[in-house]
């Protein structure tokens, strides 16, 4: 059975894309789908490898019930384009950077992540690194409306189809 592999990518890798990677993890296990979606994060620059998520994300998330608490920063690499199915970008000028790192040969999906939105129109995840705590309230918001659409697509592209008891972990694809 075919795993489908996501990147999340922002720049520092420390709010927005852990953010994303948790509340779409989350999503995958509770569609029973935790085992065919393997899901990371990544910041195109380097100022926080190694680092854990901002304590401000790592609090909003938990008050929803997403645990950041094992995340650690990395830069997204070269290999990220080939190895992952789908590399989302969380505002334009990280999409691209990414674009142009992109090696030639990756046929994966690279877009922005909130394309996958059905209640925000907005397609950018705004930074809220400088903001108070109702920026990292807004920023779930839309990643979860995103990490719902997401699922839905890659639902739909893969044809993956949760059995009656999905909610205990088993599925098929099609």
């Amino acid at each position: 059975m075919e795993i489908i592999k996501v990147l999340f990518v922002c720049m520092g890798n420390i709010c927005r894309s852990p953010t994303a990677e948790a509340v779409f993890r989350a999503c995958a296990e509770n569609a029973g789908l935790s085992g065919q979606i393997l899901v990371d994060s990544a910041g195109t620059h380097d100022y926080h490898i190694g680092d854990p998520p901002d304590i401000r994300a790592q609090r909003a998330a938990m008050q929803r019930g997403y645990d950041m608490g094992a995340l650690r920063g990395r830069q997204v690499e070269t290999a990220d384009f080939i190895r992952f199915d789908y590399v989302l970008a969380m505002d334009r000028g990280n999409l691209a950077i990414l674009q142009r790192l992109r090696p030639g040969d990756a046929a994966g999906h690279l877009g922005l992540f909130l394309e996958f939105a059905h209640r925000h129109s907005q397609r950018e995840v705004p930074d809220p690194y400088y903001g108070g705590a109702d920026s990292f309230e807004r920023v779930l918001d839309m990643v979860e409306d995103a990490a719902e659409g997401l699922l839905q697509h890659i639902r739909q592209q893969a044809l993956f189809s949760v059995s009656p008891g999905g909610a205990n972990g088993t599925s098929q694809k099609k």
